[in-house]
C-alpha cells in the first residue's frame, strides 16, 4: 500500500475498525438467512442499547441546555475583571482560509471586533495558501486598511505549497501559521502562558462573551495551560438557506456536542476551539501530514502531557456555516463530503494504539477509556442506522409466515415499543432545534417554519445517507489504503 503523509505505517491498526462494521454487516445478514434466533437476539440486544442511548441523550441534552443557558446569561466581562491579573491574558485567534470571499472573512472579522473584551489584547492571524495567493493579497491590502488599529495585532500568512510530506488542509496550514506567529511573540517578549489560542474555521462567529468567558476559565480552572477549551459549535449563519437534510445533520452534531459539554472526560475538542500557546509550543504546533487536525491537537496534548490534558467544556456558542452548495443536489453532495471527512476521525484509532504502547507514564485506564469511546463512537456511527432501520427487520422478513419460537414471534412487537421510546429523541431535537434557530430572515417566506418541522421526519434517511454511509465509507477506505485527502468545506456569501 502508497504511505501517504502518516498513513500506511501501521497497516494492522488500519484495518480494524472497517473489518469490524463489515464483520457486523455479513454476520448480521448471514444469521438473518440461516440462524435467524441469533439473528433476531443480536438485533434485540443492539436496539436495546440504542434505546439507552436514546435515554442518555435526553437526559444530558436538558442538562446541557440549562448550564448553556445559565452560562449565557452570566456577564464574564465583570466576572473576569474581578481576578487582578486578567488584563495580562492575549488572545491569539487563528483564521486559515482558502479561496473564501472577502465578505466571508470580513464578517469573522467584525464579530471580533464586536467581543466585549478588550481589543489591544487581541492578536488575529488570517493565514492564507500560496495556492490562492492573487484572492488572498487582495483581501489582504483590503482588510489591513478596514480593520487598522482594531488589534493589537494583525497578522498575515501564506503557506507555502509542497513542504515535505504535508497534505495540503487546515491542519498544514495551522501550523504554517503558528510558526510564523512565535517569531513575532518571540520578538514583543508575550511569555507563552499568557497566550490563549483560538483555531477557528474562517467563517466563525464567537459570541460577544466568548473571550471573557474564555478569559476566565483560563485563569480559575486548575491546571488551566493543561486543557482545551470547547464551545458549543451551532452551524446556524446560514440555516435558513439550508437545504433539510443538511439542516437535520447540522442541528444532530450541535446535539452530539451538547451532550458530550456535561461530561467532559469524553470530549475531545472539535471544530473551533481554543487552547494553551504554551501545549501548542510544548507538542510541536498542529502535525502536518493528516486530516482530523481538530480533534488530533487534544491527542497530542494527551499524550506529550502524559495523560494530563483534559477539555474544558465553555457552554458558549460559536456561530459557523452548515455546509451549502451551488444548488440542492451540490449541497447534498457537500454535506456527504464534510460527513466523510469528520468521520476519517477513525485515523487516531492506530495512532493511539501506536503512542499509547509506546507510552508507560499514562495510566492504562485511560488508554482503554479513549479506544474504547473512540471505537465505539466510530462503530455504532457506521452500523446504527442500518441495523436499526433496514437489517434489523431482515429476518423477520425473509422468515415471515415460518414456523418460530415465542422469541421469533414476539421479537417485532418488542421492537416497536423499543422504536416509540427512541422517536422520543426525534422530538426532543426538534424541540431543541427551534431553541437553537436564529431570527427569520425577511427573505425567508413564513411558511419555512412548517418544513422545520417536518424535516425531522427525515431523521432516519438522513441518518443513514448522510450518518452511516459517510462513516462506512471513510472505514473502508482506512481499511484498504485508499487514504482520505482534506476535503475544504464551501463557505457561501450571503
Amino acid at each position: 500500500m502508497p504511505q501517504i503523509g502518516q498513513y500506511g505505517k501501521h497497516r494492522f491498526w488500519e484495518i480494524i475498525p472497517g473489518l469490524l462494521i463489515w464483520t457486523t454487516f455479513f454476520l448480521a445478514i448471514f444469521c438473518s438467512f440461516f440462524v435467524p434466533i441469533a439473528a433476531v437476539i443480536f438485533i434485540l440486544v443492539f436496539d436495546l442499547y440504542w434505546t439507552m442511548r436514546v435515554i442518555y441523550f435526553i437526559v444530558h441534552v436538558f442538562a446541557s441546555y440549562k448550564e448553556y443557558r445559565r452560562v449565557l446569561r452570566t456577564n464574564w466581562q465583570e466576572e473576569v475583571k474581578e481576578i487582578p491579573t486578567w488584563e495580562r491574558i492575549y488572545h491569539l485567534v487563528m483564521l486559515p482560509t482558502y479561496k473564501e470571499d472577502i465578505s466571508i472573512l470580513r464578517h469573522s472579522l467584525n464579530a471580533l471586533v464586536a467581543s466585549n473584551y478588550r481589543h489591544d489584547r487581541f492578536f488575529v492571524v488570517l493565514g492564507g495558501e500560496e495556492g490562492d495567493l492573487e484572492n488572498f493579497m487582495k483581501c489582504k491590502e483590503i482588510l489591513e486598511k478596514e480593520f487598522a488599529g482594531k488589534f493589537s495585532e494583525l497578522m498575515f500568512t501564506v503557506h507555502p505549497r509542497g513542504l515535505g510530506d504535508e497534505i495540503p488542509g487546515k491542519g498544514s496550514n495551522l501550523h504554517w501559521m503558528a510558526t510564523q506567529v512565535q517569531k513575532r511573540i518571540d520578538k514583543l517578549g508575550i511569555p507563552y502562558e499568557d497566550i490563549v489560542v483560538s483555531a477557528f474555521d474562517v467563517d466563525t462567529i464567537a459570541h460577544p462573551q466568548y473571550f471573557a468567558r474564555l478569559s476566565w476559565l483560563y485563569l480559575t480552572v486548575p491546571n488551566a495551560m493543561h486543557s482545551s477549551y470547547q464551545p458549543l459549535n451551532l452551524f446556524s449563519n446560514n440555516i435558513w438557506y439550508a437545504t433539510a437534510p443538511v439542516r437535520v445533520s447540522a442541528f444532530g452534531t450541535t446535539f452530539w456536542l451538547l451532550t458530550d459539554l456535561v461530561r467532559p472526560e469524553r470530549l475531545w475538542t472539535f471544530s473551533s476551539h481554543s487552547m494553551p500557546w504554551k501545549m501548542l509550543v510544548d507538542v510541536g504546533f498542529w502535525e502536518t501530514n493528516m486530516v482530523s487536525e481538530d480533534s488530533r491537537i487534544f491527542m497530542q496534548g494527551f499524550i506529550r502531557y502524559n495523560g494530563d490534558y483534559r477539555v474544558t467544556s465553555m457552554f458558549l456558542p460559536v456561530h459557523m456555516d452548515a455546509v451549502e452548495g451551488d444548488g440542492y443536489w451540490d449541497s447534498l453532495k457537500a454535506l456527504y463530503k464534510q460527513q466523510r471527512r469528520w468521520a476519517w476521525g477513525v485515523e487516531h484509532f492506530p495512532y493511539m494504539l501506536e503512542k499509547f504502547r509506546g507510552n508507560k507514564l499514562i495510566p492504562r485506564h485511560l488508554k482503554w477509556k479513549f479506544i474504547f469511546n473512540h471505537m465505539e463512537g466510530m462503530y455504532t456511527w457506521a452500523t446504527a442506522p442500518l441495523l436499526i432501520f433496514i437489517l434489523g427487520y431482515l429476518p423477520f422478513y425473509v422468515h415471515s409466515g415460518s414456523g418460530a419460537t415465542a422469541l421469533f414471534t414476539n421479537s417485532p412487537f418488542t421492537l416497536e415499543l423499543m422504536m416509540q421510546v427512541a422517536t422520543v429523541g426525534v422530538f426532543v431535537s426538534g424541540f431543541f432545534s427551534f431553541l437553537f434557530l436564529p431570527s427569520r430572515p425577511q427573505d425567508i417566506r413564513p411558511w419555512t417554519w412548517l418544513i422545520m418541522v417536518l424535516q425531522w421526519v427525515m431523521l432516519p434517511v438522513t441518518f443513514i445517507l448522510f450518518g452511516a454511509f459517510p462513516a462506512i465509507d471513510a472505514q473502508t477506505r482506512m481499511m484498504l489504503g485508499k487514504y482520505l485527502g482534506f476535503n475544504v468545506t464551501k463557505k457561501i456569501a450571503k
